[in-house]
């Protein structure tokens, strides 16, 4: 049956109510219609689903659309039947949520003919009796929607997948149609070799998406961002992806005990709960919907404003597409993601254990995001570069990049430095020994190898350990150096390393891109490390900075130990005036405030009245109250003086875990002794060892500094211990 341009534009109008086609739209329909296969790459937002929807209406038969997406299944079904009002048979889904009777009333209006779009998930397409009731209509074509899901290459790979092929030819052979918003031209080729449509004409959109703005954020206090981004774009319809259910459902609880309406959505919902938070953010009842990045959502919502990433994508195939969420109606979208390098660790550990070839292909997926992540280049070309399309403007004019350049210097001789040490080693060792030796900061480790007599020791001592840490990694991003994840972590140089080395040429090293190690696991303890420039005021910070070294000189102590980097930051930014509002401060509790308080508001409310500030309304982040008791049993026991392993038997758990709840106690401003402890289970020259270097030459309290410094003699619970004893008595 041939359809003419004609009839195509009056359906259009008719079922859909658009006067024109967008695109490619029209010729890959007609394609279609004239019977033939059809490869689709287009962005989303590009209106891929009409590619199938309309030709479904028009053919003879049923199209049956293969879909992973259960949510999308039934917001498309319930699209189509209010496009043709009065025939709710014309559209059904065919998955795991319907029961026997509604699987009956699918069968009925298939076998009669009313149905002309039929959307089953791939594992419902794999059952015998649904091949069986297949085999009885006239299929018009197959639709492969989500087509990256196919490839191994692809950022969703599912294994029912690859087997469409073989049910195809089972059933019945008709056109195939697959489409995908985000696939390399590896996935591409892939796709259609494993779906046998190597005749396939191929439609690809750009994949320029010019109204979403693309930035990258330090993850030091994603929280506090987060709600002070949303409260700024209040009203405003968003989506925030994190890597697991429990992030999922703390963050939605956080969000709306700070006054946005937020609701989670991840697998581990029953599916009422699920269907019920969609629509209530399809009817806007909820602003924010928080899911996992694991989960694809599939929520056809065009004027979603906002994109938030809490954890950095596996692939910049997921980035693409989640971020694609945004701004759908070709208005305002706004791509925020926070990385840290403890993210990238997470999902490397979350690799081990799977096929080597299957760590392989993830190594090299998140290695691409990495590099993206940490580049200064436009966002915008790299994303499009990715998926085999150049973008030439130098200056897109909506990315992080390109209205905020970072500064860069030629980094030629300090990564030859780095390549010519690791080379010369007869071992291979971790990023943070090699930058210790370029620092020339000397440790137990370093000096059990004899590595503190090395020529290269402290040969680029003008620079900072973090520096070295910087350069390192971003030789990893160029491709020069390898960090094999397998043998915990140990670098190595790759042949395009040696070929640089060999003739090095001008390298543009960013000096300032360092970005945080990331939260610790449990969200109340320290977060180890200075917040990412906070948009302060810099006088104000300078003179904080000034006295908190004159203050720590009087007392003999460390300065952050005092109050950290972030605490001073938050004051240069709230210009706290009272006990109350510094507790706000990130990293202050009662104790501090009380202990250190009074000379610091002091100063800045000198500062406010002398400059006429105008402080902002207090934007003040409401914490999610501890609901175990577990924080009232560990003060209790420990002032019983009950044995550490025996408070975490009691309350069933692992030494660490206890060590992370005590710790979370101390820097919450309460005091505990475990003096009584210690002595029962270290030596005293232990004790007094780790106690001096958190006094006397500790930057931080990072733990990661105080292992490297203090070496392989102590184990890191030893060091917890020591640390808890110094901030109970020295901080608090």
């Amino acid at each position: 049956m041939s359809i003419d341009s004609a009839v195509l534009h009056t359906k259009l109008k008719e079922f859909f109510g658009f006067d024109s086609f967008k695109a490619d739209q029209e010729r890959i329909i007609r394609h279609l219609v004239d019977k033939n296969n059809a490869f689709v790459l287009m962005p989303t937002g590009g209106g891929k689903s009409l590619c199938y929807q309309l030709p479904a209406l028009v053919m003879e038969g049923t199209a049956v659309v293969i879909s992973p997406l259960i949510a999308l299944m039934k917001n498309q079904v319930d699209a189509i039947r209010g496009f043709v009002s009065g025939n709710d048979g014309i559209a059904h889904f065919l998955n795991s949520s319907l029961n026997k009777a509604q699987i009956a009333e699918v069968r009925g209006d298939l076998l009669s003919g009313a149905t002309k779009l039929l959307y089953v998930a791939p594992e419902s397409l794999t059952k015998a009796e649904n091949v069986a009731m297949l085999k009885e209509i006239k299929i018009s074509f197959y639709a492969v929607d989500e087509a990256h899901c196919i490839s191994e290459w692809g950022h969703d790979f599912r294994p029912e997948y690859r087997r469409i092929r073989n049910i195809i030819e089972e059933i019945s052979l008709a056109p195939i149609i697959a489409l995908t918003a985000t696939a390399t031209p590896k996935v591409q080729s892939d796709i259609i070799k494993n779906l046998g449509i190597s005749d396939a004409t191929v439609f690809k959109s750009s994949f320029n998406r010019p109204n979403l703005y693309y930035e990258i954020r330090d993850k030091s206090d994603p929280k506090r961002d987060i709600i002070r981004f949303i409260k700024q774009n209040s009203g405003k319809s968003g989506i925030i992806y994190c890597l697991s259910r429990k992030k999922v459902e703390e963050l939605a609880e956080l969000l709306n005990i700070n006054g946005i309406k937020a609701a989670p959505y991840h697998a581990g919902l029953d599916a009422k709960t699920r269907a019920d938070n969609q629509d209530k953010f399809l009817m806007e009842e909820v602003n924010v919907i928080v899911a996992t990045i694991a989960f694809g959502m599939g929520i056809d919502k065009p004027d979603v404003r906002f994109v938030i990433h809490y954890d950095i994508p596996k692939s910049l195939e997921g980035y693409y597409q989640e971020t694609g969420r945004a701004g759908r109606d070709g208005q305002e979208g706004q791509c925020l993601t926070f990385y840290s390098y403890k993210d990238i660790q997470k999902l490397e550990k979350f690799m081990q254990g799977k096929p080597i070839a299957e760590q392989e292909i993830g190594k090299q997926l998140l290695m691409e995001t990495v590099a993206y992540a940490e580049s200064n280049s436009c966002r915008r070309k790299l994303l499009l570069s990715y998926f085999g399309e150049d973008y030439t403007q130098e200056n897109c004019g909506a990315c992080d990049n390109c209205l905020h350049p970072k500064k860069q210097f030629d980094g030629r001789e300090e990564m030859a430095m780095v390549i010519e040490l690791i080379e010369s080693l007869p071992e291979r060792f971790k990023m943070e020994h090699l930058a210790n030796i370029l620092a020339g900061e000397s440790n137990s480790i370093i000096k059990s190898y004899h590595h503190d007599k090395l020529e290269l020791f402290g040969a680029g001592k003008e620079h900072s350990i973090r520096f070295w840490h910087a350069v390192i990694h971003q030789g990893m991003v160029m491709h020069f150096l390898f960090k094999d994840i397998e043998a915990y972590g140990l670098m190595s140089v790759t042949d395009e390393g040696r070929a640089f080395y060999e003739k090095p040429y001008e390298l543009m090293l960013t000096e300032d891109r360092e970005f945080a190690e990331g939260e610790e696991d449990d969200d109340d303890a320290p977060a180890g490390g200075a917040r990412g420039g906070g948009g302060g005021d810099e006088t104000l910070l300078a003179m904080l900075k000034d006295l908190r070294r004159d203050v720590a000189r009087k007392r003999g102590l460390q300065p952050w130990v005092i109050f950290g980097d972030p605490s001073l930051e938050d004051m240069s930014i709230m210009y706290p005036i009272t006990v109350d509002e510094l507790k706000n401060c990130q990293g202050v509790g009662e104790g501090k405030a009380k202990k250190f308080g009074k000379e610091f508001l002091e100063l800045i409310a000198k500062y406010v009245e002398e400059n006429e500030i105008d402080r902002p309304d207090d934007f003040v982040m409401k914490s999610v109250v501890n609901k175990s008791v577990n924080k009232v049993y560990i003060i209790q026991s420990v002032d019983r003086k009950f044995p550490l392993e025996d408070i975490a038997d009691a309350k069933g758990m692992e030494m660490s875990e206890l060590l992370s709840e005590i710790e979370t106690i101390v820097y919450s401003g309460t005091k505990l002794n475990i003096d009584y402890y210690l002595e029962q289970t270290l030596d005293e020259d232990v004790i007094d060892d780790i106690y001096a270097y958190f006094h006397d030459d500790a930057e931080s309290d990072s733990l990661e500094e105080a292992m490297a410094e203090l070496g392989s003699d102590y184990d890191e619970e030893e060091v917890r211990l020591v640390r808890i004893k110094f901030l109970s008595e020295v901080a608090n």
